[in-house]
């Protein structure tokens, strides 16, 4: 697809020429390459180029190697697709996204070519943040939430996150703890059969997103498992990808304080018939079974993983002894 991608670059933006200047990452598996290419005689500098090839033989860096991991995959790349054609228009300046400039599909291999965010003023990617840099991002959470609630998904992950239970059986049979075992299935139907329902990222971790040069906005990526859901499951799944399980733990009221009170205001001032309060009231009682729920899929994916910690069961052990 070399020359059909050049082609479709080309197309896309009117550029004389394009030129590969950097591979920014292999896609998760070995399913394609991330890439930045200076534009000769267009309007912008540079873009960035998906290029979703699948490989004949597939390789996980946890061994998870199986036809439920590849169709998952495949799926999740025509999702991406889907939300960037249907639905990314409606994310604004809150919500930061970028801007899709093509669309090309040929058999399993995907095109996309894209605004890099880097030359529209969001050039840091952070592996640790600073207080007002999470709350950056957990900003982003409650605009992009808001914006989306009570919308259908179309064409979306009917039920959003890349660790979603029905997506991940094989993870599951793995689990040793059995009480989390028993329990998965209940716990994903209230998460799922939640009054207030938007779509999630689905996988909104920090290394998604990117940040101005103070780190007052931000811009997030990667949107592969966005579909629908419970607000609570982006926000449990952040916290947990940016903080130390102490902070955690002391930081959990602070964090969710501020999130509803930016969510309740933005519902508040669209007019809408739902109830800030009560929307407040059911996702905030679900935000332990958000984590939870990310509890039951890593420690069956990997059980020695750093996520796996004191907080996290804490929260999990209040959520099966509540149920």
């Amino acid at each position: 697809m070399n020359t059909s991608l050049k082609e479709c670059i080309l197309k896309a933006t009117g550029a004389a020429d394009a030129v590969e200047i950097a591979k920014i990452q292999d896609l998760w598996s070995g399913y394609g390459t991330l890439k930045r290419f200076r534009l000769e005689g267009a309007d912008r500098t540079t873009v960035i180029v998906k290029h979703i090839c699948p490989p004949g033989e597939q390789s996980h860096p946890r061994g998870w190697n199986t036809s439920v991991s590849h169709q998952r995959k495949l799926k999740s790349y025509q999702v991406e697709v889907a939300w960037y054609r249907s639905w990314s228009k409606m994310c604004k300046a809150s919500c930061r996204v970028p801007q899709v400039y093509a669309l090309e599909s040929h058999g399993s291999e995907i095109c996309i070519v894209m605004e890099d965010l880097d030359s529209a003023g969001f050039p840091l990617r952070l592996s640790a943040v600073t207080g007002p840099q999470m709350r950056s991002c957990i900003k982003w959470l409650a605009h992009f939430h808001a914006t989306f609630l009570g919308k259908q998904p179309e064409g979306l992950w009917e039920t959003g996150t890349y660790w979603h239970l029905e997506t991940r059986p094989e993870e599951l049979q793995a689990l040793s703890d059995r009480a989390l075992k028993s329990a998965a299935a209940t716990i994903d139907k209230r998460l799922r059969e939640c009054r207030f329902k938007t779509f999630v990222h689905g996988d909104a971790k920090l290394a998604n997103f990117c940040f101005s040069k103070d780190g007052k906005k931000v811009a997030a990526v990667d949107f592969q498992y966005v579909g629908g859901g419970c607000g609570m499951k982006d926000l449990a799944y952040f916290v947990g990808s940016c903080l130390h399980e102490e902070d955690c733990d002391e930081q959990e009221s602070a964090i969710l304080d501020y999130y509803f009170e930016i969510l309740q205001n933005i519902v508040r001032s669209r007019n809408t018939e739902i109830d800030p309060a009560a929307l407040r009231e059911e996702w905030r009682a679900l935000y332990s079974f958000a984590w939870a729920d990310f509890h039951r899929f890593i420690k069956g994916w990997s059980p020695g993983h750093w996520k796996i910690h004191s907080y996290s069961e804490r929260t999990t052990r209040k959520v099966l002894d509540s149920l």
